[in-house]
């Protein structure tokens, strides 16, 4: 998936109010960004970190820059807009082209279901139909291994919870973690974070959840899903 407009590079002042980020560009402008991710963004928010920002020029937009990626400057990058994922997984999902899923004929992107909660994607075709919930991954604090959540989150708990509801009605549910990093070959659980959320984890999976994971193909130029990725409970 390529970005809208080409990418340019700039430098972290802060990230703050979660959805806001300040930023020097190359010509020493100081710019204010928007920060498309809830989380914590552990260990990616450091003052002076290479940053790419999304420039537009969309009147209805009050801030003229996203922040897209990081750069670790030693050839790996990390995504930071939790919104791409699901576009990316959308393209190789109307493909045919995500491994561990089986053939289905409709993809339909945030359907109601559960207690007042969407799904990202159900796919329909033969069989039961299938529910997917899909997480950006972001966090890593040791070498080659990603981790999820980076902060709390209530909200992943509740989705896990009612993928295994699916489960019981006789649906097939799968809690898909996507990778945002290039750095990575192998995902799971940050228990120390939300240990909340780890339980209802094993809670989900016991009851019958599928675990997808796969990172993902990133530059500045595009984001596109990778390689699986094995998932460690």
């Amino acid at each position: 998936m390529e970005f809208a407009t080409p990418l340019v590079p700039a430098r972290l002042i802060k990230r703050y109010k979660r959805f806001l980020a300040d930023v020097l560009l190359e010509d020493r402008r100081e710019v204010t960004a928007h920060c498309a991710n809830p989380g914590s963004m552990m260990g990616l928010a450091k003052p002076g970190t290479k940053v790419w920002l999304e420039p537009n020029d969309d009147p209805k937009k009050k801030l003229k820059f996203g922040w897209r990626l990081v750069d670790h400057e030693n050839g790996h990058f990390t995504g930071v807009d939790t919104s791409i994922p699901n576009r990316a997984l959308k393209t190789a999902l109307m493909a045919h082209q995500v491994p561990g899923l089986p053939p289905y004929d409709l993809v339909r992107a945030e359907v109601k279901y559960g207690q007042n909660s969407r799904i990202d994607f159900l796919l329909a075709g033969d069989g039961p139909d299938t529910y997917v919930e899909v997480k950006s991954v972001t966090l890593s604090r040791r070498s080659g291994l990603a981790e999820f959540p980076d902060s709390v989150t209530a909200r992943g708990a509740k989705h896990l919870e009612e993928l295994a509801a699916m489960v019981a009605e006789g649906h097939r549910a799968i809690m898909f973690y996507l990778v945002q990093r290039t750095d990575c070959t192998r995902v799971t659980l940050a228990a120390d974070i939300d240990p909340a959320y780890h339980a209802a984890f094993d809670r989900a999976h016991a009851a019958g959840v599928q675990v997808l994971a796969m990172d993902c193909q990133i530059s500045p130029d595009a984001i596109d899903l990778g390689k699986p990725l094995p998932f460690q409970p």
